[in-house]
């Protein structure tokens, strides 16, 4: 998740990921969204689950801008209703779960096998035209293990989202920010 230099001033994009804890009930994720659609922010990434509490969930939400950006995004996230708490991770584990179904033959086979275990990745399916291959780890990597399985031909691709936690100590709790 790198920094770019934008065009027209000196402030810096780059990726944030905010996690937010909020209500689990219906029509949360369609606040949080048209929250973004409204103040024209993209999302680079979004997914949600369910805390140990069942009536809690957890969003983490990739989005790119520099920090202007992500100070309106945490403000307004934490302006609505359905958020109990929110903050950027700064420091945290970044993880995405991909499964990539690649062309493999018999002559190709133990080369996509090959290379999916370079990237600790499982081969989860095989048939006498395909591999499925599921893999996790960062964007780096994932990114990586696609690009050296194109060559075979990619035929189809679905990734999670990011998922993330602080690293160390720092919680995100329903208590508030610890």
């Amino acid at each position: 998740m790198g920094k770019q230099r934008l065009k027209d001033d000196h402030t810096v994009k780059k990726t944030h990921v905010v996690s937010a804890l909020v209500e689990n009930r219906a029509g949360t994720l369609s606040r949080v969204s048209g929250l973004f659609a409204r103040r024209g922010f993209n999302i680079d990434s979004l997914t949600v689950g369910e805390t140990m509490d069942s009536s809690v969930s957890r969003m983490t939400i990739a989005v790119t801008g520099d920090n202007t950006v992500l100070e309106q995004i945490i403000k307004q996230l934490g302006k609505l209703v359905d958020v109990i708490a929110v903050r950027e991770l700064d420091s945290c584990l970044r993880r995405e779960i991909m499964l990539v179904k690649v062309k493999a033959d018999e002559k190709t086979r133990p080369a996509v096998i090959q290379i999916a275990g370079i990237f600790r990745s499982r081969v989860i399916d095989v048939s006498a035209a395909t591999i499925t291959v599921e893999a996790t780890g960062d964007m780096e990597k994932l990114n990586g293990l696609l690009m050296l399985l194109s060559p075979y031909g990619v035929l189809e691709l679905a990734r999670t989202g990011l998922v993330a936690l602080e690293r160390g100590t720092k919680i995100l709790s329903v208590s508030g920010l610890s």
